[in-house]
């Protein structure tokens, strides 16, 4: 798999159903837990009788609902899909699943086939008729052409639909570039679901008489606890009673089910108005979750334990590589100055794209920490991959068991933080928070560069901090007043020094992803070699301001934006006096560490940009343009 395949990776969704129960409900509640992956179109297809139907639409996913209740299908096997348009703009001809010259195979596709245009021309010259623009519907016919082509082999010997259908897409994947999760019907085997899996998220869920396939497991938790990951190259026979695995080779190997033990209504939104508000509601809890079982004991028995770490590698490694992208690269930042201060472990921090493009200096020395929510960024998997050929170890920071990142990585620490529907980060990076503090906490130890009372300390905080979260979300009605006052602004600056910078960067992404206002995120310090220009009596000024080893300095910068008019929203720490008068409204947050003060700040401007959004009318949990963890260049 070269390089480029992982530049275009999608995201979007997939969902299969095998069963004795009518398969369209469940594709149809699999993909509404799955929307978050792509909203552009939808589409389902059932065999019933040994007859393939399909219904497409485009837009969201109630619109298939809504053809559905006017068109409906019935049948106990079936395949669905939410897209998130690449190849092709929205329609319903672009919508999955793609069908064939004969109407008898369906396929649907999460990812990109980068050599469909030739593949494409192959097969008009043989004359296929193609129906969309996209790079998916190559499949289909591939698949179409090697059926006939295995049928004509074999000749007298009998070979069941299954192994016809197996057989068929083993010789067309071999003839695709790309990355791929893809699922297939076929009517003439009106049993079964084959699925394919290359660079691409795809998990199977284990039931009673019933078997689930989807992109990602809230779709199917409702139904099941036991789920099969799917590794590169695997292949799957999904039936109602048995879902059989093959390698690339198609010989049989055998998967053993694991159980998660998210609570299914974690992957609903509990009676709040968006996923994303239920999300930054869920932080005390997700952060309890990452901090259980890993504050005690102190140092190497730990850590081992649950990355895999050992104290003879920690003396080993002299620098840090950080690689992530979005939300988790200002993490990654915040990571960087927890390690640099508190571990002395020189320590970089990178946005994934740029790292792999470049030609970093990684030993056998270097460790590189390689941080994302959902497992599957594409560009940081390449940047794994390309430490791991430099020589260097990598350690995972995901919050989505078994995926991808963390099957990659050479030790992995998962954050628990359940699972984020919303496309705007807020509890996976709280917990990404948290989990670097506890990993510094650690390393600090491990190395011999904090003592025990500084380490009981720090084990302190980290017990107390989820009752602070609970703290800041009681400030929801004060954010809101703020929010009715600058709902309508176009522009928005947000300053923060130290550690409290990538918590500025966090701020004004948010903003701008979810409520399309122009945002950005500065070192306090920087305002006067440029961003001053910008200030003016219009401009609101989001300041960071909470108890620091800087604050003083923070203070001036506050104080010369004030001067040039700016409307400043300050965040401080309770009890402090000195910014009344000089902010507009203030908002103050309970005393916490300087090395957690990041997590807490986080809370007010995740809502800050939640009610601003709402309050203009931005769908929240998808923002315009935007998909959850995707990289296309």
């Amino acid at each position: 798999m070269g390089a480029s395949a992982y530049n275009q990776r999608v995201m979007c969704g997939i969902v299969a159903y095998a069963g004795t129960k009518q398969a369209v409900p469940f594709l149809l509640e699999g993909l509404k837990r799955l929307e978050y992956r792509g909203y552009d179109s939808a589409g389902v297809a059932v065999v019933n009788g040994g007859i393939l139907e399909v219904l497409r639409s485009t837009g969201k996913l109630s619109n298939l609902n809504n053809l559905l209740d006017r068109q409906p299908l019935e049948g106990m096997i079936g395949v669905g899909h939410t897209r998130w348009a690449t190849h092709g703009g929205p329609s319903e001809a672009n919508a999955h699943p793609h069908t064939d010259c004969t109407r008898k195979v369906a396929v649907i596709h999460n990812g990109i086939i980068e050599n469909y245009l030739p593949l494409k021309a192959l097969l008009l010259e043989k004359g296929h008729a193609f129906q969309s623009a996209t790079d998916t519907e190559v499949l289909s016919h591939l698949i179409e052409e090697e059926l006939a082509a295995v049928s004509a082999t074999c000749g007298e010997a009998a070979l069941s639909g299954e192994d016809l259908l197996l057989r068929a897409m083993q010789r067309a994947l071999k003839k695709v570039r790309g990355a791929y999760a893809l699922a297939v019907l076929w009517s003439d085997a009106p049993g079964v679901v084959m699925a394919a899996k290359s660079d691409s998220p795809l998990v199977i869920g284990v039931g009673d008489e019933e078997h689930f396939m989807a992109s990602d497991v809230p779709a199917f938790l409702k139904h099941t606890r036991r789920v099969v990951y799917m590794e590169d190259g695997e292949f799957a026979a999904m039936r109602k009673n048995a879902c059989s695995f093959f390698d690339a080779q198609g010989l049989k190997i055998e998967k053993i089910p694991k159980i998660v033990d998210w609570d299914t209504s974690m992957a609903e939104k509990g009676g709040y108005r968006h996923f994303m508000l239920k999300e930054i509601h869920e932080q005390p809890k997700a952060v309890e979750n990452t901090l259980r079982g890993r504050l005690f004991p102190l140092g190497h028995a730990t850590l081992e334990r649950e990355t895999g770490l050992t104290a003879e590698y920690l003396q080993f490694v002299n620098q840090v590589h950080i690689v992530a992208c979005g939300t988790s690269w200002h993490a990654g930042i915040v990571g960087k100055y927890l390690l640099e201060k508190h571990a002395r472990i020189q320590t970089q921090v990178e946005t994934a794209s740029e790292f792999r493009y470049r030609r970093p200096v990684l030993t056998p020395n270097t460790l590189v920490i390689a941080i994302s929510q959902s497992g599957e960024t594409a560009d940081t998997l390449a940047a794994i991959r390309l430490a791991k050929q430099s020589g260097a170890k990598v350690l995972s920071v995901c919050n989505t068991v078994g995926a991808a990142i963390s099957r990659c990585a050479d030790f992995d620490f998962q954050t628990h933080s359940g699972p984020e529907c919303g496309v705007a980060s807020t509890k996976a990076f709280t917990g990404q928070l948290v989990a670097l503090s506890t990993l510094a906490l650690h390393l600090s130890y491990a190395r011999e560069c904090m003592s025990d009372e500084e380490a009981f300390e720090w084990v302190d905080q980290l017990k107390k901090f989820p009752d602070l979260v609970r703290r800041a979300l009681q400030l929801e009605p004060q954010v809101l007043e703020i929010a009715r006052s600058f709902s309508q602004v176009q522009h928005c600056l947000f300053i923060g020094r130290g550690i409290n910078y990538p918590a500025a960067l966090e701020g004004a992404l948010k903003l701008k992803e979810i409520s399309y206002i122009h945002a950005e995120g500065y070192p306090a310090g920087e305002m006067k070699h440029g961003p001053l220009a910008l200030i003016d009596s219009k401009m609101p000024v989001v300041a960071i301001a909470t108890q620091s080893e800087i604050f003083e300095k923070v203070l001036s910068n506050i104080q010369e934006a004030k001067a040039r008019g700016a409307r400043i929203i300050a965040l401080c720490t309770e009890g402090e006096k000195r910014l009344v008068g000089m902010a507009e409204h203030i908002l103050e947050l309970p005393p916490v560490s300087e090395f957690l003060s990041p997590a807490l700040n986080a809370i007010p401007l995740q809502l800050l940009a939640y009610l601003i959004a709402d309050l203009r009318g931005c769908d929240v949990d998808q923002p315009r343009n935007l998909a959850k963890s995707v990289t296309v260049e």
